[in-house]
């Protein structure tokens, strides 16, 4: 096995000191530097916040909020640390949310996820992720540059001219997604063009079946995956081994329960939440709205961080019942209010065309009288009727999910 740097088998208990440490600073730098954390965190002293449980106590900040915070505080919400003239660029995402790209040369921390995907110093990489509005082919483009690789600049679209360029240049890999990797090596096949140098690629943006994965090997070409977005740019990222996706050595992650901030039990699905120590761009308790679990171990690869199941849906279930919006929030107030119950899941379906909710609950031993309280606190927080059902505990799936909706028009 090669690593990126020694920090990849560090001592486990090493990695979650420094990171500790790195938290205390970072907290300290955006309560002085960003206008968002100094409102947000104000009563918070830094120096205290040394340890998982501290930063659980911290609020999240909820990506699907930026769109919002935006408005009223352009560009970035006040949560940036650099000035809008002083970044290297500025980017939208759809929404639009507004991000910036700071004068570090690997802004979103890709060069350690090239090299645990086979990229090395001297490779062509064909770069599929476009140059349009998004930082998506800039996350990439940094990484390279700081791994030592030339970049071509391919962008998205234009297929046949794709394949050109790849007859021409023979590049060692890809990056961009794994269903425009598919048409180009198609495109290729049907015109009989050679893209035998193409031997890697790094794949995000979207899921990666195992079909397309299988297909593509049995072209020549090893296909890694990585969980990135635009704001925090690498989270987790595939290895040789496969078997789940490692974190990011700088960064802090937590899994908790949708609708809250609580972190859940290992391997317990739930919402991806992510501090980072990007000084331009500092995001603590960042929401990502998508869900995950931690997988249990360390990586046969030999990495010793902790590892994500991988992309498993997403954590915003808000859903509209009889023109009412129901969030996860509102059940996780359910939740705390009954803690004498195990997981809660809110189940939506609508016999004889009739929205109904219904929600299921884990107990042993579930009354009547304990149902109709649980269907006043439904009715009291969400402001509909709904009815209750009590499961064996455990007879809920681990999946993340708290809203269900079963609905067929």
């Amino acid at each position: 096995m090669s690593y990126y740097d020694p920090l990849e088998t560090r001592d486990p208990q090493a990695r979650e000191a420094d990171l500790m440490s790195k938290l205390v600073r970072q907290i300290a730098h955006a309560k002085s530097a960003s206008p968002y954390y100094a409102e947000t965190l104000s009563g918070i002293d830094a120096q205290a916040c040394n340890s998982r449980a501290a930063l659980a106590a911290l609020p999240l900040t909820r990506k699907r909020d930026l769109i919002e915070l935006q408005k009223r505080h352009p560009p970035f919400g006040g949560l940036n640390a650099l000035a809008r003239g002083e970044a290297k660029r500025v980017f939208a995402s759809p929404g639009p949310i507004y991000e910036l790209q700071g004068a570090e040369l690997d802004h979103w921390r890709l060069a350690r996820v090239l090299f645990a995907a086979g990229f090395r110093k001297g490779d062509l990489i064909h770069n599929c992720f476009s140059y349009h509005f998004t930082p998506g082919a800039f996350l990439m483009e940094g990484g390279a540059r700081k791994l030592g690789c030339a970049v071509f600049p391919g962008g998205v679209g234009q297929t046949e001219q794709q394949v050109q360029a790849m007859v021409d240049l023979r590049p060692d890999g890809y990056v961009g997604t794994p269903s425009f990797l598919k048409i180009i090596v198609e495109k290729a096949e049907e015109l009989g063009a050679d893209i035998s140098s193409l031997k890697k690629a790094l794949v995000s943006g979207e899921a990666l079946p195992g079909v397309t994965r299988d297909w593509l090997a049995e072209r020549g070409i090893t296909v890694r995956q990585c969980y990135a977005t635009a704001d925090i740019g690498a989270i987790a990222y595939e290895t040789e081994i496969g078997q789940g996706l490692v974190v990011e050595e700088d960064l802090l992650v937590e899994i908790v329960r949708p609708g809250t901030g609580d972190p859940v039990a290992e391997g317990e699905v739930g919402e991806v939440v992510v501090t980072s120590f990007n000084p331009d761009y500092p995001l603590i308790r960042f929401a990502t709205g998508d869900l995950s679990a931690c997988l249990p171990g360390v990586s046969p690869c030999g990495r010793t961080n902790a590892r994500l199941k991988g992309w498993l849906g997403r954590a915003d279930q808000t859903t509209k019942i009889k023109g009412m919006f129901v969030h996860p929030e509102q059940v996780a107030d359910i939740a705390r209010r009954h803690p004498e119950f195990g997981r809660m899941r809110l189940v939506v379906d609508n016999p004889d065309g009739q929205d109904r909710m219904v929600l299921h609950c884990e107990s042993a031993d579930g009354s009547e009288a304990q149902a109709a309280t649980l269907v006043g606190s439904l009715r009291d927080v969400t402001k509909l009727r709904g009815e209750v059902r009590f499961v064996m505990p455990g007879g809920l799936p681990n999946d993340g999910k708290v809203i269900e909706d079963s609905r067929v028009y």
